[in-house]
């Protein structure tokens, strides 16, 4: 256990905006194993959804800026994914970016807020909201 935390807060940080990428990786374990180990909540807590939101930023100008090759190709998105992700944009609107944390649609739906040019601090303010509470909705179940 205590190798995985050996970087800490930066390591948390890191794993979390990779998690946030659409690179297979996830970071809910190493916040609830980090916040164990250390006996603090606040600190790993504002790294992990700081890293996850930053690494949705990323992906959101992969979408604005990206074009087919970087998203199929270089980034092995797999095209399913995007259809469904896309599908559930057009169904619910700018409101399914409250969702950005799911796995498997959560990322591709970004990439999608950024390919349909949502206005940057409207997208930027939904994903943040999504992905503190469901942060803080982890730390309450394992620690309340």
């Amino acid at each position: 256990m205590e190798s995985l935390l050996i970087f800490g807060v930066p390591g948390l940080f890191l794993a979390s905006f990779l998690a946030a990428t659409i690179l297979p990786f996830s970071s809910e374990i190493l916040l609830i194993l980090l916040i164990q180990q250390s006996g603090e909540w606040l600190l790993p807590f504002a790294a992990a959804t700081t890293g996850n939101i930053l690494g949705s930023v990323v992906n959101y100008y992969l979408g604005l800026y990206g074009n087919r090759f970087l998203f199929y190709k270089m980034f092995r998105l797999k095209e399913n994914s995007v259809k469904k992700a896309t599908a559930r944009f057009r169904k619910y609107g700018v409101y399914s970016l409250l969702f950005a944390w799911v796995p498997i649609v959560g990322d591709p739906l970004t990439v999608v807020a950024g390919a349909f040019k949502v206005r940057f601090l409207l997208f930027l303010s939904l994903v943040s909201a999504g992905k503190t509470a469901r942060y803080a909705a982890l730390i309450f179940l394992f620690f309340a």
